[in-house]
């Protein structure tokens, strides 16, 4: 084990534990600004208990996942200093102005509405939190647009004296084509896990708090589920217009998450592959034949290129060297991804199948799918962005720059393990503090939300209200 094995982890166990509140923050920030908008047009007390309820809930994700997000950064300088330098003049642009705009409009608005309850009007308090959440959801169209261009390198020349990527068209970075179809594949995976965790909390408030507030948890119960159910099936007709351009982008990658070794005419999709511990061999296959083909070219007979030939062709274009990922990871990322969603999307509809009109339900099984449903979109998540990732090795920037050449050259293992350890550590805590924050305020239920005592308006210069 070397420097560049405990950088590669540090930076894969930090990416994936923040994104475990990046998604949540991006789909329920457009969720709370439905329901007020609800509350806005029809007056209803439900409406407002249930953006006040949800709103918290977003709140605590959203501080939490800025303090885990900020790692991140640090890494780029500490770890990954030559890639920070191949990269800095392309990268610079995107995150610039997601850093200058975007976030500043989910923060500034955010504190609007956070203590503009009983001191905006309504219409302008409605804005401040579309504001946020528009700018949310900006910030998710920079930062995967420079993540897309380490999928698929373009608008930019490499400068053989500076070794790093000029930027000659930043257009072209953000209508990368490999941008244009991940960033709603992203957002559609980020509104699966934001209408499951309004599932969730709905259906463990009908079945344990039975009585309390139920029309406005029966009204989050349906909500939640058709919010789930829609984006389970954006999901999987944006990530089937994706996997056919990482085929023309990447086909390693697409090879390497079916272990598919050798070039075939019509090829099968293997749905259970059993293999030897390094994916060289298969030993027992369940496929389906011929649908390889048609996800990944749009026709049932075409052809599929394999790992051999690829790894061939790459070797023929960069030089001697292994360019094949690791297959057990990519393979059974990418089906851990789908199996997660699918379960998703099913236990949603057996939630809006329950509560149909003014249905009731005491079912306990129903109530202990209801507690795992957050955790299997935010796994499908998870393995989602491993398989992406996994799936481009041995590349950090496709075609041009090799994972063993952005590793910081002066930084030693032992700075980077105690560095790894440290924040390890540290991410555990916020775990706890998450997990505790999120089930004390979800157990409490929906808010009271009798009007505060008028002011007179002698007083202009007292202190904001926090209105939770």
């Amino acid at each position: 084990m070397d420097a560049l094995d405990v950088a590669r982890w540090q930076f894969g166990v930090t990416t994936v534990y923040h994104y475990l509140f990046v998604p949540l923050t991006i789909g329920l920030s457009v969720l709370v600004a439905i329901l007020q908008t609800m509350w806005y047009r029809t007056g209803k007390e439900r409406y407002l208990k249930l953006t006040k309820f949800y709103g918290k809930l977003f709140l605590i994700n959203f501080v939490l996942g800025i303090v885990t997000g900020i790692v991140q950064e640090f890494q780029f300088g500490m770890n990954w200093s030559d890639y920070s330098r191949f990269v800095g003049d392309i990268f610079g642009a995107p995150l610039a102005i997601e850093a200058l705009v975007a976030f500043f409009l989910e923060s500034t608005f955010l504190g609007l509405w956070i203590f503009g309850w009983d001191r905006l009007p309504k219409k302008l308090h409605l804005a401040s939190i579309w504001a946020a959440a528009i700018g949310t959801n900006l910030s998710a169209f920079f930062i995967l647009a420079a993540n897309s261009w380490m999928q698929n390198p373009v608008g930019y020349t490499f400068n053989p004296e500076t070794g790093r990527a000029e930027l000659t068209d930043f257009l072209a970075v953000l209508t990368n084509k490999v941008a244009l179809i991940t960033i709603p594949h992203t957002l559609a995976g980020a509104f699966l896990v934001a209408g499951s965790l309004v599932v969730s909390v709905a259906v463990w408030h009908l079945i344990r708090n039975r009585g309390v507030d139920t029309d406005a948890y029966r009204f989050a119960a349906r909500f939640g589920s058709w919010v789930t159910i829609a984006s389970a099936a954006a999901v999987v007709l944006t990530g089937d217009i994706q996997s056919k351009i990482m085929m023309q982008v990447q086909p390693m990658k697409m090879a390497a998450a079916e272990g598919l070794y050798t070039t075939e005419q019509g090829a099968s999709f293997s749905v259970l592959t059993i293999g030897s511990l390094d994916g060289s061999r298969e030993m027992f296959a369940l496929k389906i034949p011929y649908l390889l083909s048609w996800l990944a070219n749009g026709d049932f007979n075409s052809e599929v290129q394999g790992i051999n030939d690829i790894q061939a062709a790459y070797s023929a274009q960069y030089g001697a060297g292994n360019y094949t990922p690791i297959i057990p990871v990519t393979y059974w990322s990418f089906r851990f991804m789908i199996m997660f969603g699918m379960i998703a999307a099913l236990i949603a509809v057996w939630v809006l199948w329950t509560y149909r009109k003014d249905r009731d339900s005491n079912n306990k099984w129903l109530l202990r799918a209801g507690l795992v449903l957050p955790l299997m979109p935010l796994a499908a998540n998870s393995f989602g962005w491993i398989f992406t990732e996994m799936g481009r090795q041995p590349w950090i920037v496709f075609g041009e720059m090799l994972t063993r050449d952005g590793v910081s050259r002066s930084v030693s293992l032992t700075e980077v393990l105690t560095s790894f350890t440290a924040f390890t550590l540290i991410y555990a805590v916020l775990a706890v503090i998450e997990v505790k924050l999120l089930l004390r305020y979800a157990k409490k239920g929906l808010p009271d939300v009798t009007p505060p005592p008028e002011h007179d308006g002698a007083d202009e210069d007292r202190p904001l209200e926090f209105a939770y």
